[in-house]
């Protein structure tokens, strides 16, 4: 253990995405930025804004809430707050949240100011915040775990080691799941690598290339994958629909990492800080309540309650209460330390741990990815962990909610707002 300080290809793509296995609304323009984010690096998706960021239009100037999201179980504080009417119960009008199918329109949409409300992958404010000077902050964490990588039955991959001379996907190169992924890879004695179609892959070598979630379990029902780590509940879907085994929880890797933050515009949360205190209130609520009602928040949030997310109730509710109690995953390995870890499959708690922010940023800056990594040079962890994340407003709801003590992944010992960060294999 490592204490560390700082059913069919075409049917299933159609499930998951557009009726035509396409992303709705997600013209070739919007595609190739998405390339350009996912391929080339963060950094060389947002030089196609010549001149940087535009000023945001402060997401509106009134006091609705605008919530942009992508259909993941990351979002779920966010779906929450709405669907249970915790906004409403702050005094605030909160709109019906946008579902979003990727990332880069996401990004786009919060700079804009149409969002003034969302979840992104944690390295994502990195970027935006140092490459590129945007006022955004993290505000709280959206959730703990809840993601896993899981590996073709076509294969015969039954640990890291055996990644060697596959093909796995991964949503981002930024990203926790690279993070992780590559930790254990390493760890295995194999190396990742990124090469192009076509390419040797040696004995030794694992090839890592970026999919959208929407695309990985179909891919891999083709057989053009061999595994891929991802949120769920894309880890689910491919249990139940492409013919994927689980090989191993991210969560019980690292300890309650997190994976998808909640941000807001430094600019609206200085200009409006009754508001944003109302707000941060609703999503700690709803953080609480999600963290204490996991069944019920996946029948509410999938196709089968409200329709927050696109996914049927029974591939939701398997990708946030089933876990430890599952005797498939803990014979074959895909949970190994749950008798240290006591976490689930997903847990809900929103408290920003600095030493989490900390190793994440040490560790983009030693993850193997494509394109351009200037930006992360002289990156100071310990300044990022002060100047990017916004501590007061989630603390002053934490304080109203003191019940978030009790979800698995909040820090054990005298102090529940610090912790030592456990990676494990």
């Amino acid at each position: 253990m490592t204490h560390c300080k700082h059913h069919h290809p075409h049917d299933l793509h159609a499930a998951c995405c557009g009726h035509d296995g396409t992303e709705p609304g997600f013209d070739k323009g919007r595609r190739l930025t998405l390339d350009m984010l996912a391929g080339g690096g963060l950094a060389a998706m947002m030089g196609a804004f010549s001149s940087g960021f535009p000023t945001p239009a402060m997401a509106q100037d009134d006091d609705v809430v605008r919530i942009g999201y992508l259909p993941i179980t990351d979002a779920t504080p966010l779906l929450v707050a709405h669907a249970k009417g915790f906004y409403a119960d702050e005094g605030l009008e909160a709109e019906r949240p946008t579902l979003i199918r990727g990332w880069s329109p996401l990004i786009e949409a919060f700079v804009a100011g149409k969002f003034n409300l969302v979840h992104f992958l944690k390295p994502i404010p990195v970027w935006m915040r140092y490459n590129n000077d945007f006022p955004v902050k993290i505000m709280s964490w959206a959730h703990t775990n809840g993601s896993a990588l899981v590996v073709g039955r076509h294969t015969d991959i039954s640990d890291f080691a055996g990644l060697g001379g596959k093909q796995v996907a991964v949503p981002f190169w930024y990203s926790m799941h690279n993070i992780v992924l590559q930790y254990a890879l390493r760890a295995n004695g194999i190396k990742p690598v990124i090469k192009g179609e076509g390419e040797t892959l040696a004995a030794d070598e694992c090839n890592l290339q970026v999919l959208p979630p929407p695309e990985m379990p179909p891919a891999l029902a083709a057989r053009k994958i061999d595994a891929y780590i991802v949120a769920e509940p894309f880890n689910a879907l491919g249990e139940l629909k492409a013919g994927a085994r689980m090989l191993r929880f991210t969560g019980d890797i690292w300890k309650n990492h997190p994976c998808c933050v909640v941000c807001m515009n430094e600019q609206v949360t200085t200009a409006k800080p009754e508001w944003t205190q109302k707000v941060m209130n609703a999503v700690v609520r709803a953080s609480v309540y999600a963290s204490q009602n996991k069944e019920e928040v996946a029948e509410l949030l999938s196709k089968d309650g409200e329709g927050y997310l696109p996914a049927p109730a029974a591939v939701v509710k398997r990708a946030m209460t089933l876990y430890a109690d599952h005797a498939d995953y803990t014979e074959t390995g895909a949970i190994q330390n749950h008798g240290t870890f006591q976490n689930g499959r997903i847990d809900f708690q929103p408290w920003p741990y600095p030493s989490a922010t900390r190793l994440i940023v040490d560790s983009m800056q030693e993850t193997v990815v494509a394109g351009d990594t200037t930006f992360l040079s002289g990156l100071d962890p310990d300044f990022v962990v002060n100047d990017l994340v916004d501590y007061q407003f989630v603390k002053n709801a934490l304080a109203q909610y003191p019940e978030w003590m009790a979800d698995p992944s909040v820090g054990q010992g005298d102090d529940p707002f610090t912790r030592e960060e456990v990676f494990s294999l």
